[in-house]
C-alpha cells in the first residue's frame, strides 16, 4: 500500500497540482494585498472617504449597545453584523483572479491552437523497395533496347 501511494504522489499530475495549489495561495495573497491596500483606500476616498472593509449592517445590536465604528468593535461586543463591505472586497478579489486566470488560459488555449494549426513537415517518401529497384532498372534495360 505505502509503494502505491508512493507511485501516485509521483505522478506528473499530482506535483503539478501541488505547485499549482502553492501558488494559487501566493497569487490569493498578492490578490488580497492588492485589493484592501491599493485599490480600495483610493476608491473609498473618492467616495468620500468610505472604508468598504467597514461597510456594515447591524441586524441586532450589542447588549453594550451603542454605533459601532469597525466591524470588528461591533463583533467584540457581540453583535450581529451583515458585512456588506468585506463583500464588496471578496467579489473585487474574485473578479482580479477571475481576469488573470482568463488571460492565462487565453494565452495558453492560442499557443495550442498555433501549435495544432502549424502545419507537419512533409514526410520524405519512404526508400524504394528492393523489388521496385529491381524492376526500375529492368524497365530502363527494356527502354535501352
Amino acid at each position: 500500500m505505502i509503494d502505491e501511494f508512493k507511485a501516485f504522489i509521483s505522478r506528473g499530475n499530482v506535483l503539478d497540482l501541488a505547485v499549482g495549489i502553492i501558488i494559487g495561495a501566493a497569487f490569493t495573497a498578492i490578490v488580497t494585498s492588492l485589493v484592501n491596500d491599493l485599490l480600495m483606500p483610493p476608491l473609498g476616498l473618492l467616495i468620500g472617504g468610505v472604508d468598504f472593509s467597514n461597510i456594515f449592517i447591524t441586524l441586532k445590536s450589542a447588549p453594550a449597545g451603542g454605533p459601532f465604528a469597525t466591524v470588528e468593535e461591533a463583533q467584540k461586543a457581540g453583535a450581529v453584523t451583515m458585512n456588506v463591505g468585506l463583500f464588496i472586497n471578496a467579489c473585487i478579489k474574485f473578479l482580479i483572479v477571475a481576469f488573470a486566470v482568463f488571460i492565462l488560459v487565453k494565452n495558453v488555449n492560442r499557443f495550442m491552437t498555433a501549435k495544432e494549426a502549424a502545419p507537419a513537415p512533409p514526410a520524405s517518401p519512404p526508400p524504394p523497395s528492393p523489388q521496385e529497384v529491381l524492376l526500375a532498372e529492368i524497365r530502363d534495360l527494356l527502354k535501352q533496347r
